[in-house]
């Protein structure tokens, strides 16, 4: 079959030493880590929300507005997709702590924010956004069956799709289970068409699972500590600005991503990020 080409408009990225995309660049040439940072900030939610929310929502809605600001596209125009391997780890452990000890005493706003679609709830409201919204989980290959479901939509209904993959750090015992060890988060603005806005293009073909794709330290113990950040992979392609990198989304699926082009003629991706999301 012939290629999915994709095109990326906006790239949103947070973890304790990643704030955003640029710091990854940076990261890239030889720059020193930031130090650690507290929380995402989630400045698209409201004050009060954002005292709310759980961390898995800051963390989502962090990226996804470092995304659409870089994009340039009105939040409330763009179909979203939401991944998480895990969801909330924290939430999910103190549920099933409260239901095992004294289940008259759980917490309904809790349970509110146990599903795995809160953190597109909370995006939508807080942006006014009424287009399609769907969430995601494919466990380690959440973020390539994330990717796969943005492109369909974005190739099928012609129109940008926002993609945000996240997980937080996990807790004893289910820790032991996820091996998510550390917050990482990331958000992808892909439109079908070239724009005045393009970052860069991708040609995307179906191959086999079973990725072996290696990443410079610290990016692969990043990687191993959090399935989320198997974009990575592709987050470093963009930042190198050539080459190919392959996902797993799914046990026996993968996506084969080449580089095609990288930002429009006389665009600088690294200014034009720290401008949107400084």
């Amino acid at each position: 079959m012939s290629p999915l080409r994709i095109h990326i408009e906006g790239i949103g990225l947070w973890s304790k030493h990643l704030g955003n995309y640029a710091a990854l660049q940076s990261l890239l040439v030889g720059d020193t880590l930031e130090p650690p940072l507290s929380k995402p900030a989630a400045t698209t939610l409201p004050p009060n929300e954002r005292r709310r929310a759980p961390e898995s929502v800051l963390l989502a809605v962090e990226v996804a507005g470092q995304a659409v600001a870089m994009s340039g596209r009105a939040p409330a125009s763009l179909a979203c997709v939401f991944s998480s391997s895990h969801g909330d780890q924290a939430i999910t452990d103190y549920m099933c702590a409260t239901l095992a000890s004294a289940p008259t005493e759980l917490s309904p706003i809790r349970f509110h924010n146990s599903v795995h679609n809160a953190p597109a709830g909370y995006w939508t409201i807080a942006t006014g956004c009424h287009e399609p919204s769907t969430a995601v989980c494919a466990h380690r290959m959440s973020f390539g069956a994330g990717l796969l479901e943005a492109i369909s939509q974005a190739l099928a209904d012609q129109c940008p799709v926002l993609l945000v993959c996240s997980d937080i750090a996990g807790a004893y015992p289910l820790v032991e289970e996820t091996g998510c060890t550390q917050s990482f988060g990331c958000a992808l603005v892909l439109a079908p068409a070239v724009s005045g806005t393009t970052l860069a293009s991708l040609d995307i073909t179906l191959a086999p699972s079973g990725s072996v794709e290696t990443l410079p330290e610290p990016l692969a113990g990043w990687r191993d500590a959090n399935a989320s950040a198997d974009a990575l992979l592709l987050l470093a392609l963009l930042a190198r600005g050539h080459g190919r990198c392959q996902v797993d989304a799914a046990a026996t699926l993968g996506l084969h991503i080449e580089l095609q082009q990288v930002a429009m003629p006389g665009l600088d991706v690294h200014h034009r990020n720290v401008e949107h999301v400084a």
